[in-house]
């Protein structure tokens, strides 16, 4: 192949990012329009594990200024994850998180936890939004308007580079974790309830980072290991 001929490809596949990541920013561009200034997009990882905290992300893009190739968390692989969270942090408006641990998750249940995480990354912003471009909730107490979007990761670009930032964080966590309690495989599952995980929790009896609330069908979550 030649080289011009590699090169009009290359331009051709950036020209389509540019598309594509221009009709994730239409959310954040209509409610600019509608007189908002300071729009933010909100998404969470780790409603479904076993053992960890949930994390929660809020980021103010500048939509005058897009990042190429963010999406989906779940659509990237963990090395792009990677390079786009440095990206985020480094050129978004504003970036906030809130982390809730495993007690908490037990005490006031994974749904009030995903919101306490959500309003505690608001909260840590350092520009105050006008509106919130939530992926598919509503966070109750909230004094701010907010737009619930179904599968609005895969739509927004605010919310999909929150979804990034949610995804990076928690799994360092689950890396950090897995140098604790190596017997549960965190580094892998990141806390999910696979194979590999359940037959952990079987032999060794949870770590003191399980949810007690999610793992009683496997072992008895009062015999924790220290």
């Amino acid at each position: 192949m030649k080289k011009a001929e590699i090169e009009a490809r290359r331009a051709a596949r950036l020209e389509a990012e540019k598309q594509r990541v221009a009709g994730m920013l239409e959310f954040e561009r209509k409610y600019l329009d509608y007189g908002y200034t300071a729009v933010c997009g909100i998404d969470e990882a780790g409603r479904g594990p076993l053992a960890g905290p949930v994390v929660a992300a809020a980021v103010i893009l500048d939509i005058n200024d897009p990042i190429l190739y963010v999406n989906d968390s779940k659509k990237l692989s963990e090395k792009k994850r990677e390079s786009l969270y440095d990206e985020i942090i480094a050129r978004a408006v504003s970036v906030g998180v809130g982390i809730k641990n495993p007690e908490i998750i037990d005490e006031i249940n994974i749904l009030q936890a995903d919101y306490e995480a959500m309003r505690d990354a608001i909260s840590g912003l350092s520009v105050c939004p006008d509106i919130l471009l939530n992926d598919a909730v509503t966070i109750p107490e909230v004094d701010i308007k907010q737009v619930a979007i179904i599968k609005g990761d895969a739509k927004s670009l605010s919310i999909a580079a929150a979804s990034i930032i949610a995804k990076v964080t928690r799994d360092r966590i689950m890396l950090e974790l897995d140098a604790r309690y190596p017997e549960y495989g965190f580094a892998r599952n990141k806390g999910y309830g696979t194979a590999e995980h359940i037959a952990a929790l079987k032999e060794f009896g949870p770590a003191p980072v399980h949810r007690k609330t999610f793992i009683g069908h496997f072992t008895d979550p009062d015999k924790v290991v220290r």
